[in-house]
């Protein structure tokens, strides 16, 4: 049976993570925020610069020449902008995933001492459904410790080619202007 002390502990606990969470994701917004008021200060300097070399153009082919030199360092633009905001989204993710994966194992390690207390206080005879149920619940931690490990190596694989992509697109731009 839990005391009022270890209820007050678990409860006190959960607020402290709650409170952290909140913090890691008011964190991710502040670097999204800045990251935007960036790109936007950016643009606006780029659009106002871009409007007078239109303004001075005197032909068509001048046009055309500006226009291409225009999209060049848009593309590139758009693909660091879309992996800093990946990143930042990545890195407020992981945070999460990590007091997940806190939380989840100190709820397991509670609940295996709360097992082996009840397992102490079985009544004689019982013991063949105790090891019964001490081993279905290892094999099922020992699966959610296999599926925990999936998803981080699918999560770790997806952000390692989204970084390879990014660096692919950003080169071969770079690489037509030889």
């Amino acid at each position: 049976m839990l005391t009022a002390e270890q209820i007050l502990a678990a409860q006190k606990a959960h607020i402290e993570t709650l409170f952290g969470l909140t913090q890691k994701a008011f964190e991710g917004v502040e670097r999204m925020v800045d990251l935007n008021l960036q790109a936007t200060r950016a643009t606006v300097n780029e659009a106002a610069s871009q409007t007078q070399a239109l303004l001075s153009v005197k032909d068509a082919q001048e046009l055309l020449e500006l226009q291409a030199t225009l999209m060049q360092p848009l593309a590139e633009k758009v693909s660091a902008y879309s992996r800093q905001l990946f990143e930042i989204a990545s890195d407020t993710g992981a945070e999460f995933t990590k007091a997940g994966e806190d939380q989840s194992a100190d709820a397991q390690h509670k609940f295996m001492a709360l097992f082996d207390n009840v397992a102490r206080n079985a009544p004689a005879g019982s013991e063949p459904l105790v090891t019964a149920m001490r081993s279905a619940m290892n094999a099922a931690s020992g699966a959610m410790d296999q599926v925990q490990k999936a998803v981080k190596q699918a999560t770790e694989m997806t952000q390692s080619n989204i970084h390879t992509l990014a660096q692919n697109a950003s080169a071969k731009p770079a690489s037509k202007k030889r």
